[in-house]
């Protein structure tokens, strides 16, 4: 079904943002950005989502293997006795010696999960334990390259570090271009770069909406 994603602000990077803005989507692909008004008379029939704050394409998580490999995501049910955080270094070593592989996979199922929640569609380095590709493959991520992990301790914010946005995307939101797209709850870019990921309010990954803030 082609759906119309419309918002206050959208930012197709390379291109001037666009007030009042919409990206249609059919299919996995994009096939049209521009005004809301202009967007809609072209697909009359499309189904429309309307969201707050700014419409951005999908983000670049830059330590995804890290924080797959080297983090425990807690389960919910855990987060009496180990909190809701990623645990890494120390902690994440007192764990990972008696962690069966069952419990392995939960953890990088959530912190894929996670990933998504805060506008990720891409995930850089290389996955090469099985479980890890696997989860990533069905999670749908497109697997990139190592593009240079933050200094420090991983973070699932792909704005960690001060990136800009454009260091952040993929690549700009173009007609016939796959439909990768975040939608965060903040008024313009410079808002975005200071809540970060954990604004975002939508993720859609080749088209599906995979994550939406309840």
């Amino acid at each position: 079904m082609l759906t119309v994603h419309a918002a206050p602000l959208v930012l197709p990077v390379g291109a001037a943002g666009v007030p009042g803005g919409a990206v249609a989507v059919d299919g996995d692909r994009v096939a049209a950005v521009g005004p809301y008004d202009e967007v809609l008379a072209a697909h009359p029939s499309a189904r429309v989502r309307q969201w707050p704050g700014v419409l951005t394409p999908g983000l670049v998580q830059r330590d995804g293997l890290p924080l797959l490999t080297r983090c425990y995501h807690p389960d919910p049910r855990e987060a009496d006795e180990l909190g809701e955080r990623p645990l890494t270094g120390a902690e994440f070593d007192r764990l990972a010696g008696g962690m069966d592989e069952p419990r392995r996979a939960g953890s990088v199922r959530r912190g894929l999960q996670r990933m998504l929640r805060h506008g990720t569609t891409h995930v850089a380095g290389v996955l090469g334990e099985p479980a890890v590709r696997t989860a990533a493959g069905r999670a749908g991520l497109t697997v990139l390259p190592s593009a240079g992990a933050a200094a420090g301790e991983p973070s699932l914010d792909p704005f960690a570090g001060g990136r800009t946005l454009a260091a952040s995307v993929y690549g700009p939101l173009l007609a016939g271009g796959r439909a990768d797209l975040a939608v965060f709850d903040v008024r313009d870019e410079a808002e975005l770069r200071a809540a970060g990921g954990t604004a975002c309010v939508a993720t859609v990954l080749g088209g599906r909406l995979v994550y939406r803030r309840r």
